[in-house]
């Protein structure tokens, strides 16, 4: 009898599933689905109380994804494990049943999920942190977002009885049971084993929260409900769910360390598995044992804005094309300029920054800017800033076994845009290699799934089972690298100075305030 594991990786714009052929240990079968409302910002039309730094989701776009994604790939089949991995931080308010109050309060965005990107929760990561100096609290994350909430919606804080990422939820919402991942837990809720929550900032969080549960393991079978309605054969396990970034670890065959993992889309996520236990890197966020892969030190960095600032540059410069024939048509453009061609240097902080300053206010800059400066010479600028700015959390990777491993990379932007991969080759100075695999995350939601139903031994075993088997290999150019070294020196210099970061705060604050807050 033919069996199956589904995995489903919830991004930013669309949720993607793929099917595994447990016999074969191929992938035979994938689907996209975009969400019927995409992204809830202040340009949407479905709310008019969205200020300019909300970026929401709607629950119930979650549910019509993934009901979608398992009939099409589990319809008729046998599936013995499903597996989630979504992004995070994205929290959302339900109550102790798991619903959740979108229909409750149908006009008001704060019932919603608050996206990773959501910028809103800024100040009161900055409240926190100055209460208390060394926490690791930012503006992305479970703590800045439950203040947020308690303070504008008091009453819907008050109803509150679980504030949860949207990953555990939609677990919880397929099992019956919640059941969180401690992976979501150690690096956005900063739960220790042993510790739990920490002590300083719980306060009355702590009984909107749970104890969390290993990546890879049990958290329950497809309720009677899903399976009647996917009409999926079996008692599918579903396992304890994961950050989408962190899936891509066994899909890469990275699980066992040491070694560097770039995940690139939307947003970049860096992670330094291995290394000394509990060391957390300088300009590293955060670090937890075990938690992102079984028995593996990890610690992350990364970009707030990544793909998303070439998307920004083709919506807001159009070349003519459909946006995919675009970011080719910019990338053969690009292919035989010389460095920094145009001029121009740029800051990579689109989305605000992550590291060094922790900081969702900051933003993106141009600095070279004149009458003859070029559409190309921007797009150009932007790659490079991108590059110097992986280059940073690269630098800061600490630890003679990290300086010869060859870092690897993952992700749409990784396996589509092949002149940013040699811009980063060369800026960095030593190979990289690209994982070929369209859907990494879901593939290790998958390997989640593979393990937590038996079909595999551990982690290890199923990312040599079913992980990539492939990837492109880019060497640098010694000449380019060189001349990226010294441009290097003024990106660090711009990304340090205080006078600048401090006029861009003042920047924000002002845009706060002509929005009325």
């Amino acid at each position: 009898m033919a069996r199956f594991v589904i995995g489903i990786d919830f991004g930013t714009l669309s949720a993607r599933g793929v099917l595994i052929d447990v016999n074969s240990s191929m992938q035979v079968g994938q689907v996209v689905v975009n969400f019927r409302h995409g992204l809830i910002t202040a340009s949407s039309p479905v709310y008019v109380d969205v200020s300019p730094e909300m970026v929401l989701h709607k629950p119930s776009d979650y549910l019509e994804a993934c009901r979608h994604i398992l009939r099409t790939l589990g319809t008729d089949r046998h599936v013995a494990g499903i597996g989630i991995a979504a992004t995070a931080c994205s929290p959302l308010p339900v109550r102790s049943d798991g619903t959740t109050f979108e229909a409750a309060y149908p006009d008001d965005p704060h019932a919603l999920i608050k996206l990773w990107k959501h910028r809103g929760a800024q100040r009161y990561a900055d409240r926190i942190t100055q209460m208390n100096p060394r926490s690791l609290v930012n503006g992305e994350g479970m703590f800045a977002k439950a203040a947020e909430l308690a303070e504008i919606r008091p009453v819907i804080w008050g109803e509150t009885e679980r504030f949860i990422e949207v990953g555990d939820w939609l677990v919880w919402q397929l099992t019956g049971n919640e059941c969180r991942s401690l992976d979501f837990a150690a690096y956005k809720s900063l739960y220790r084993p042993g510790q739990g929550y920490p002590l300083e900032l719980r306060n009355d969080l702590e009984s909107r929260l749970a104890d969390p549960h290993p990546i890879a393991t049990v958290a329950g079978c497809l309720s009677g409900s899903w399976l009647r309605e996917t009409l999926i054969l079996g008692e599918p396990i579903v396992a304890v769910a994961a950050i989408d970034s962190h899936a891509v670890i066994p899909a890469a065959q990275m699980s066992d360390g040491p070694g560097f993992l770039g995940v690139l889309g939307t947003s970049s996520s860096f992670l330094r598995l291995g290394g000394p236990s509990e060391i957390l890197p300088s300009g590293y966020e955060i670090g937890a044992f075990g938690a992102a892969a079984p028995d593996v030190w990890c610690c992350e960095a990364g970009q707030a804005a990544f793909g998303d600032v070439i998307a920004w540059f083709v919506d807001t410069f159009p070349v003519g094309f459909e946006k995919a024939e675009a970011f080719q048509f910019l990338e053969n453009c690009m292919r035989n300029r010389s460095p920094m061609q145009g001029r121009l240097l740029a800051l990579d902080w689109f989305g605000g920054n992550r590291i060094p300053h922790r900081d969702k206010t900051l933003s993106g800059l141009l600095l070279g800017l004149n009458v003859e400066t070029t559409p190309l010479d921007v797009c150009q600028a932007l790659h490079e800033s991108l590059s110097f700015g992986v280059r940073s959390i690269i630098n800061s990777c600490g630890e003679a076994e990290f300086e010869t491993c060859i870092p690897t990379m993952a992700g749409t932007v990784a396996l589509r845009n092949a002149y940013l991969m040699q811009t980063i080759c060369d800026v960095i100075g030593r190979p990289l290699r690209v994982a070929q695999l369209e859907f990494p995350s879901a593939l290790g939601a998958g390997i989640h799934a593979a393990v937590a139903s038996g079909i595999v031994q551990d982690v290890t075993d199923g990312s040599q089972r079913f992980g990539c088997r492939s990837y492109l290999t880019y060497a640098p150019d010694p000449r380019r690298h060189s001349v990226y070294s010294d441009i290097y020196s003024v990106y660090l210099a711009l990304a340090n100075d205080p006078v600048l970061t401090a006029s861009m705060r003042r920047l924000s604050d002002f845009s706060s305030k002509a929005a009325g807050d």
